[in-house]
């Protein structure tokens, strides 16, 4: 009797699963794949089939593969709840925040006690700055119990609550646990390193990537405890050997690439430094894409919305408080070192990079119609009024410190018409430079190096200067680093009368300030104020490239010289 054509497809599915499962065992995923694809083939609606396929692409870095099988995986059976789960780690390797959010989402509302879906969706929130969101999944993490994400999660929790004291107890309670948890001696570092702890911060991080070498991003973090020097014996050979570790993730080489020039720097080998900020920049550009010409667009259109005549409005439509005071500018233009200084005062509480302003001033510039931001003003200055109680309920003065608020300079003023913004200038070819040197956040809409820096450079001195024109000056205070670093004593009781305090001692002193730094500046915030990184520009001036044309734009200095 002859086979029904059915059956002998089904025995075959069956062998080449029992084939692929004695690879699979042997730790062989990418032999594994032919005979899974092969299967697949065969039932392509099985959705286990195409789960393990999925599985073993991305156990090998075939990643887009991985979420094509996945994504059919979940088309055949819309609650496969593990489909999801590596549907969104798939993502996540693609460095595509929002999709991969979306599938961990679907797979903990089908799998609730999934912890490691929740500790993932919370790490990527907090990475896109939805503080409140990220706790949530932290902390539905932690309540699923019994394994290493959970008591992670709990830790997580309570360092984004600032509950540090707490947060330390529940790492070293993991590590009791499981000695060879990689990511909590990452997240202990961290938690040293802040605190400028770092010789501590360095061990940690040397024994998270020890005992996990797909951690090598941790070299970023490491090499930034302290100056790289000739006693490191094989640090940076290290890090460059690091770069062939087999299944290294985009995120986890563009830090380390980053490592590796800032070490390189460190050592006086400028040309190989920047090499690999270069190599940095080319990793993070294959994973995010910054429209330059929508950026100037929305430039325009803020500069068209705040005119003259509505900033004039501002009493009659904000609120009287005089609590925030918001510190603004280009990434690495100083802003940690003024909040150092700012927050030194007795009277002054420190929130730190706070998002609030992001969310809200998208929201403002998308869907308020001009003429009919009252309401809106009035809700969203008491819910950062809100924010600033929970960071400092007692406190004169609280400090924001989040660079990109220079977008929204206007729409706060009109909010809060007597708050205090302080727009820290630098250089630009020097802020740029640090720019292309430094991670950001992958949630950040931000370009690090090349025309596209340069463009967005631009765009921000135009808002700068529109900003200049029509805020009260009185209210925005500008700040130039080098003058700061140069002679610090006057700018620093000009920035404290500024924010109507009177004059304490302490603010000479930021390097003195015991509260956590987790900027990258966080060494830098350690040490008295220092001139070394003036004109650090002309020791990369052979490999600028784009870069280049910022070297003689000083007119974000030049404008506004009589307001400083």
């Amino acid at each position: 009797m002859s086979q029904s054509p059915n059956s002998a497809a089904s025995q075959q599915v069956a062998s080449l699963l029992a084939f692929a499962t004695k690879l699979l065992r042997a730790g062989g995923p990418a032999d594994a794949i032919a005979p899974l694809r092969d299967a697949a083939l065969l039932q392509p609606s099985n959705p286990i089939i195409q789960h393990d396929l999925g599985l073993a692409c991305l156990e090998v870095g075939r990643v887009p593969d991985a979420i094509a099988a996945l994504q059919r995986a979940v088309a055949s059976d819309p609650r496969y709840a593990d489909a999801y789960f590596r549907l969104g780690i798939a993502f996540e390797k693609l460095g595509n925040i929002g999709e991969a959010i979306v599938a961990y989402d679907r797979a903990t509302k089908l799998l609730p006690s999934l912890t490691e879906a929740w500790f993932r969706a919370g790490a990527l929130a907090y990475t896109l700055g939805h503080r409140n969101e990220a706790i949530g999944c932290f902390r539905r993490a932690a309540a699923a119990g019994g394994n290493s994400f959970s008591r992670l999660g709990k830790a997580r929790a309570l360092l984004i609550e600032d509950r540090n004291q707490e947060a330390e107890l529940a790492l070293r309670e993991t590590l009791a646990a499981d000695p060879m948890n990689a990511m909590t001696y990452d997240l202990l570092g961290n938690l040293h390193s802040d605190f400028g702890r770092f010789d501590q911060a360095r061990a940690c991080f040397e024994r998270a990537i020890a005992i996990a070498p797909l951690l090598a991003g941790s070299y970023y973090d490491l090499v930034r405890c302290r100056p790289v020097t000739s006693n490191d014996d094989g640090l940076l050979q290290a890090m460059q050997a690091a770069l062939a570790t087999p299944g290294l993730e985009a995120g986890q080489r563009l830090r380390l690439h980053l490592a590796i020039g800032k070490a390189a720097e460190d050592l006086g080998d400028y040309a190989l430094a920047m090499q690999h900020f270069d190599a940095a920049d080319a990793v993070r550009r294959g994973s995010v894409s910054f429209d330059s010409a929508a950026f100037s667009t929305e430039i325009d259109r803020l500069i068209a919305r705040c005119t003259p005549e509505l900033m004039a409005r501002a009493p009659e439509l904000g609120s009287p408080d005089a609590t925030p005071v918001l510190i603004i500018g280009m990434p690495r233009s100083g802003t940690t070192l003024v909040e150092q200084i700012v927050s030194m005062h007795p009277e002054v509480g420190a929130g730190g990079e706070l998002h609030f302003w992001n969310q809200r001033g998208a929201e403002w510039h998308r869907s308020v119609a001009a003429g009919n931001e009252t309401p809106f003003l009035a809700k969203a200055a008491a819910d950062y009024l809100g924010v600033l109680r929970a960071i400092a309920p007692r406190a004169a003065r609280v400090t924001d410190k989040m660079p990109f608020n220079f977008l929204w300079a206007g729409l706060i003023h009109m909010a809060f018409p007597r708050a205090t913004i302080i727009h820290c200038r630098r250089v630009a070819i020097d802020t740029a430079l640090s720019i292309h040197q430094t991670h950001f956040r992958p949630g950040l809409a931000f370009p690090t190096g090349g025309a596209e820096l340069v463009a967005y450079f631009r765009d921000y001195q135009r808002l700068i200067d529109h900003w200049r024109s029509v805020l009260p000056a009185d209210r925005l205070i500008e700040v130039d680093y080098e003058d700061l670093t140069r002679a610090p004593e006057p700018v620093i009781r000009r920035i404290i009368a500024a924010c109507g305090l009177a004059w304490d001692d302490a603010c000479l002193r930021p390097e003195s300030n015991p509260r956590a730094v987790n900027t990258p500046s966080k060494w830098q915030a350690r040490q008295p104020i220092y001139r070394t990184s003036v004109a650090r520009w002309r020791r990369y001036e052979p490999w600028l490239g784009p870069l280049r044309a910022l070297v003689d734009d000083g007119s974000e200095l030049d404008a506004g010289t009589a307001r400083s």
